[in-house]
């Protein structure tokens, strides 16, 4: 008599667990897209360069010590230097971020 009710029971469970599975599968697909990478300083460059905006184009932060914005300045380089496929505008723009950082910031602005 207790054999039909326990796996009675045991349906009734299993459908509930998978009736749920299936709620929360579809909860788990609708939800927005959320940004696995860091996210980049978006928009243009401005017309003088401050510490602030050398910082994010080296990818370091404004109090960072002057071998490590030698090291981030070396990172950047190789993978926009001219001879590479780069940019000479991003690569003029990437060395007035290391002269700001280190403070031996010969102009003012760029070549370009």
């Amino acid at each position: 008599m207790t054999t039909p009710l326990i796996a009675g029971l045991s349906v009734a469970a299993a459908a509930l667990a998978g009736r749920y599975g299936i709620q929360a599968w579809q909860a788990f697909k609708a939800r927005p897209p959320t940004a696995r990478m860091r996210k980049f300083y978006e928009g243009g460059f401005q017309p003088k360069m401050t510490r602030r905006e050398a910082a994010l184009i080296l990818g370091v932060r404004e109090s960072t010590p002057a071998d490590k914005v030698r090291e981030a300045h070396r990172k950047v380089m190789v993978a926009n230097h001219p001879d590479a496929g780069g940019s000479h505008y991003l690569a003029s723009k990437i060395n007035e971020a290391k002269d700001i950082m280190l403070g031996n910031s010969k102009n003012s602005g760029s070549a370009f």
